[in-house]
C-alpha cells in the first residue's frame, strides 16, 4: 500500500464530515486508488479475517445485494489484513460453496496502515480481528456515516442500503430522514431558525417537526 495523503505519525480517527485520506493499494481487482471512486457513493468496510464464518456470510449477502447498491450509484470496497492471495483463495471458496462471485475489490492491508489511518483499529492494535467497521463516503470523498460491530456479529445489509438511501435523500439539504425511514415514506423539513416562522406556526411543535413527502 502506498500512502498518498495520510498524516505522518499517529493519525487521528476520521470524523463525520471530513474528507477521507487518499491511498493506493493492491486488491482483488488490481491496484486501487481511493480517489478513483470520486463521483460515486462508496461503502468502504473492513472485515476481521478471510475464511471466517461471519465475514463469509457478509460477503455472500453483499454480493447478492450488489445490484441494489449499483442502482444507487454506490460502490463496495472491502479491506482486511489478509494478503491478496488469501483474498483470492477465499473468493474462490465462496464461489464454490455459495455459487456467487465476489466482484467488488478486496484490499490487502497486512501492515494495517490503511485501517489505522481511518481509525478502523486502534493506533497500537496488533491485529484487526476484534472489529468490523463500515464507512460511507459521498461522491466528494467525505465521510457521511460509520459504524462498528464486534467480530461475533454480522452487519445488516438492508440497513446499509437504507442508510445509503437516506444519505442520498438528505445530501442536498432541506430535509431530514426520521427514525426507521425507508424510501417513499415522509421525510422531515429542516426546522426554521426565524422567530417569525416559530410564532406563526399553527401548533407549538410545527416549526421543528414538519413531515414532508418523499418526492425523489
Amino acid at each position: 500500500m502506498k500512502r498518498d495523503s495520510m498524516m505522518n505519525g499517529t493519525p487521528s480517527p476520521l470524523r463525520l464530515g471530513e474528507p477521507a485520506p487518499d491511498f493506493t493499494a493492491r486488491s482483488t481487482a488490481g491496484s486501487i486508488r481511493l480517489s478513483d471512486y470520486r463521483g460515486r457513493w462508496l461503502v468502504f468496510f473492513t472485515h476481521p479475517a478471510d475464511f471466517t464464518p461471519v465475514c463469509t456470510s457478509e460477503f455472500v449477502a453483499l454480493t447478492r445485494a450488489s445490484a441494489e447498491f449499483e442502482a444507487l450509484g454506490c460502490e463496495l470496497l472491502g479491506l482486511s489484513v489478509d494478503s491478496l492471495f488469501s483474498h483470492l483463495a477465499w473468493v474462490r471458496a465462496i464461489h464454490d460453496r455459495f455459487g456467487v462471485e465476489v466482484r467488488f475489490p478486496i484490499i490487502e492491508d497486512p501492515t494495517m496502515e490503511i485501517a489505522k489511518a481511518y481509525g478502523m483499529v486502534a493506533p497500537d492494535a496488533v491485529d484487526a480481528a476484534a472489529v468490523r467497521t463500515m464507512m460511507i463516503l459521498d461522491p466528494e470523498g467525505v465521510l457521511r456515516a460509520s459504524n462498528n460491530y464486534p467480530a461475533e456479529v454480522g452487519r445488516s445489509i438492508p440497513e446499509i442500503l437504507r442508510t445509503v438511501h437516506a444519505l442520498q435523500r438528505v445530501h442536498g439539504g432541506g430535509v431530514l430522514a426520521p427514525a426507521d425511514w425507508t424510501p417513499g415514506n415522509d421525510l422531515l423539513r429542516e426546522p426554521s431558525q426565524r422567530v417569525a416562522d416559530i410564532v406563526s406556526a399553527a401548533a407549538s411543535s410545527d416549526w421543528f417537526y414538519q413531515p414532508v413527502p418523499d418526492v425523489a
